[in-house]
């Protein structure tokens, strides 16, 4: 199969010769390693099954894989189609011929003049080793026996580069510490001091990037170590941004996000390419108590996952939300009656270019004059589950419940509960489960804090008349109404289609968020509670429900050692009454993954 890909792609791109030239060249890189023998190793291994495999030297002292050279738009139809097939990592990208140096692979090839671009090869047959490309003007390159090329000589001696290094400020002496730090040779206080610890280091480095360990950088090694140091950054086109408006200014990554859209409190920059990452500028005016509400409502948000470290202070709060598929960083700070701070939302997995950038966005955040107000930004869609633009964070699904005790135990449908990482009562407090039965679809919840309801379910023991009126209470629109809704029916029959004892067929036209719901009978009573639909291929009538016998529930309560209350016999109650009782008993179950 990937062969066939292959040839369908080159044909493609070959397509595409005449206008190349005309056109920006660029890049799909798709590795890169530390060391020159592991970067050659895999650009062999990946030319034995794809055309267009190159390798050169970045700048930061690694070496990349690409494949190349393209125009843009074939160069994202490569992207597309490859790791559509898995023929190249996830992560792979769009590079540019700036980012990279001298080419060692193939040997000799020197795809970086860009007056000779080539269009995309042939790939050679499994087994034959690719060779110079015709045409191409060979640079020198130094090689040891088995042909690997070698890094150049030191551009400085050791006198010529303590005599460079003596120039360097305060300042860039703790950065080369930094990014030794970074790179792992040294442990040592960043105070801009070569001594003993900061040399060894330098040494250590110099001897893992193959130049001679002298412990005294070359400028030319000062340079590749910040590279290395910066190498994180490079494709995201990190700029000065200044927004007078929010009044903020700091640097952000404009190679992969751009400014879409304003709604106060936030300045929303989106994705504009592969990286799925997000930024917030947050900004309006408010006291304590305004930062502390934003503080909440932001927990709500889709974009700060539960999970993660948060701390609220009097001056400021941070929250870090570590989700599956990304990891959002805010951090926001109350200074003379303005609140100002930002969230960045990068994918997880790539926490060395997120940390580098979180720390560039940190140090260079800077607090200007004025403050978005919420009269400002353009019109937007206006949805209950959106705040200023951002998604509040919903269960998976919601069903029913209703409270069986005074301590707040709660009865609910087993489907409601089945695979969930969070269990919510009213989407505030958490719940776990304490028993179900299954075969019934029963599912007992106990409050992970105990709650007082006002109200909770007296069954009713007494045998119902049929034809007679019920009402099932429920969430019936997933928690848009803050209120369940009651649904009238009427007792179809007191046992289930295939005569089971403990069902109670209804003529009541219910939804699916009413399923778990309590059914109350004429006097307030619960009969039981209103299950999910049979699940045996049939298609029922719309108005056929089912209720799980009160004595059922009762049983499975016994079994786990709860009381249960009777219900003592009432004339019928009023339905004003009857709606109150429901609301104060019946609960929204939530669940999250």
């Amino acid at each position: 199969m990937l062969r066939q890909l292959v040839a369908v792609v080159t044909f493609t791109l070959i397509l595409a010769r005449a206008a190349f030239a005309q056109q920006d060249i660029v890049w799909v890189q798709i590795e890169a390693r530390p060391t020159l023998a592991e970067a050659t190793e895999r650009a062999r291994a990946y030319a034995a099954d794809l055309p267009d495999v190159n390798g050169f030297a970045l700048s930061s002292g690694w070496y990349a894989v690409a494949l190349g050279p393209y125009t843009r738009a074939d160069a994202e139809q490569v992207l597309r189609v490859y790791r559509a097939e898995g023929a190249i990592p996830n992560d792979s990208y769009i590079a540019f011929t700036g980012g990279f140096r001298q080419q060692f692979w193939p040997v000799g090839a020197n795809l970086l003049n860009p007056s000779a671009p080539v269009a995309p090869t042939e790939t050679a047959p499994q087994g034959q080793a690719e060779g110079p490309v015709a045409g191409l003007v060979e640079a020198p390159v130094e090689t040891d026996e088995a042909g690997i090329p070698q890094p150049p000589l030191p551009d400085e001696s050791p006198a010529e580069a303590r005599a460079s290094e003596a120039a360097l400020t305060r300042e860039g002496r703790e950065a080369l510490q930094v990014a030794l730090k970074w790179a792992g040779f040294y442990d040592g206080p960043i105070d801009g001091a070569f001594g003993r610890g900061t040399r060894g280091s330098m040494a250590a480095w110099q001897g893992a990037n193959a130049f001679e360990p002298t412990g005294i950088l070359t400028t030319l090694q000062r340079e590749t170590l910040l590279r290395q140091y910066n190498a994180v950054l490079e494709g995201l086109d990190l700029q000065m941004v200044r927004d007078e408006t929010a009044g903020i200014e700091m640097m952000l990554p404009l190679g992969v996000v751009a400014l879409d859209r304003v709604e106060p409190p936030f300045v929303h920059y989106e994705a504009r390419g592969d990286i799925d990452a997000r930024v917030l500028l947050i900004s309006q005016e408010g006291d304590r108590g305004t930062m502390f509400g934003l503080y909440d409502i932001m927990q709500t948000l889709a974009i700060v996952p539960l999970d993660g470290p948060r701390e609220r202070r009097e001056d400021g709060f941070t929250l870090i939300g570590l989700g599956g598929d990304f990891v959002s960083h805010t951090e926001v700070s109350l200074e003379d009656g303005q609140i100002k701070g930002f969230t960045l939302v990068w994918p997880a997995g790539d926490e060395d270019r997120r940390l580098r950038l979180l720390g560039e966005m940190q140090k260079s955040f800077t607090r200007l004059g004025g403050a978005l107000r919420f009269s400002e930004g353009g019109e937007s869609a206006q949805r209950i589950d959106l705040v200023s633009g951002l998604e509040v964070r919903k269960p998976r699904q919601t069903r029913s419940g209703f409270f069986v005790d005074r301590a707040g135990t709660v009865v609910t449908t087993a489907d409601a509960v089945a695979g969930c990482g969070r269990i919510t009562l009213d989407n505030d407090s958490e719940a776990t489960v304490l028993g179900t039965d299954e075969a019934l679809g029963i599912a007992v919840l106990r409050p992970a804090v105990p709650l007082v309801p006002v109200a909770s379910a007296a069954f009713q023991t007494a045998a119902p008349r049929l034809q007679s009126e019920v009402a099932v209470a429920g969430f019936s629109y997933g928690g848009i109404l803050s209120a369940p809704t009651l649904t009238y029916g009427r007792l179809a029959d007191v046992q289930g289609l295939n005569g089971e004892a403990d069902l109670k067929r209804l003529e009541l036209e219910a939804l699916p968020g009413d399923v778990g719901g309590p059914v109350f009978d004429t006097s307030g009573a619960v009969l039981g509670m209103l299950r999910a639909p049979m699940s045996d291929g049939r298609q029922l009538p719309a108005d056929v429900s089912f209720s799980v016998d009160a004595g059922a529930i009762r049983g499975l309560m016994d079994r786990l050692g709860l009381a249960s209350d009777a219900a003592v016999a009432a004339g019928v109650m009023n339905p004003v009454d009857l709606t109150r009782q429901a609301s104060m008993m019946t609960v929204l179950v939530g669940c999250w993954d």
